[in-house]
């Protein structure tokens, strides 16, 4: 069973560095196809990757063949077990659960995939307590789309030199930042990136689409040029932008 009403704003920032990251395609299966659940499909689509949509409501599943946001969308009940069997979800290396205000259907089909040895399952939750019960029942990482999104709104508005922001985990993420005028001509070598501010260089761009992947320490920097790092979030607050 999937929430045939979802009305999350949330959606995954495009980052189209990550892409560059994916070593290898993997398949993941999406039960639920609200505003959220579209979100990913097309997002880890475009990526490359192989993708299952899976939905009760016959015309989202529709609309996702339609608009080419998935590999594959089918039509079923995710709370029974047989279903997904038969589906083949069981079979998937991540099981991304979008069902938001259906709180025990969401439930139900965490439990369900995770008993069946899903090994990463990802689950979307719309309350604190609703969170709590999914780690309960077996979660591997539960998100907060319209906390992350307001969170997201937040550092648009106060860093705007933040281009894009990718969330590993509570404490840590990728993002990709305008470089700062205290860094003009200066080499990843003099700034100390990683001793003064704990944070890793993953790569630098010139433009959108061009990027220098693992650059040497002796890369110049110049300002209208964007460089993407790894570190802690309290890290990157330090960084001058």
């Amino acid at each position: 069973m999937v929430n045939k009403g979802q009305k999350s704003g949330w959606n995954l920032r495009s980052l189209n560095f990550m892409a560059t990251l994916t070593r290898e395609n993997k398949q993941f299966a999406i039960i639920g196809l609200g505003r959220f659940g579209r979100s990913v499909a097309a997002s880890l689509h475009k990526m490359g990757n192989e993708v299952l949509g899976v939905d009760i409501n016959e015309k989202l599943v529709a609309h996702a063949l339609n608009d080419s946001i998935a590999t594959h969308a089918i039509c079923l009940d995710s709370t029974e077990p047989s279903a997904l069997k038969e589906a083949g979800i069981f079979e998937f290396d991540t099981v991304i659960i979008g069902i938001g205000n259906y709180i025990q259907e969401s439930i139900i089909t965490t439990l369900n995939v995770k008993e069946a040895g899903v090994s990463k399952v990802v689950a979307k939750a719309s309350t604190e307590i609703h969170g709590k019960l999914l780690e309960k029942v077996g979660a591997d990482r539960v998100v907060f789309p319209e906390y992350e999104a307001g969170e997201a709104l937040a550092y648009m508005l106060t860093k705007p030199a933040i281009l894009d922001r990718f969330d590993l985990d509570p404490d840590h993420s990728i993002v990709e930042v305008l470089i700062p005028a205290e860094f003009e001509g200066k080499t990843i070598t003099e700034l100390q990136l990683r001793s003064l501010y704990g944070l890793t260089v993953l790569a630098i761009a010139e433009d959108d689409k061009n990027f220098d992947i693992n650059p040497l320490p002796n890369r110049r920097l110049h300002q209208g040029m964007a460089m993407v790092v790894l570190g802690n979030n309290k890290d990157i607050k330090r960084l001058p932008i």
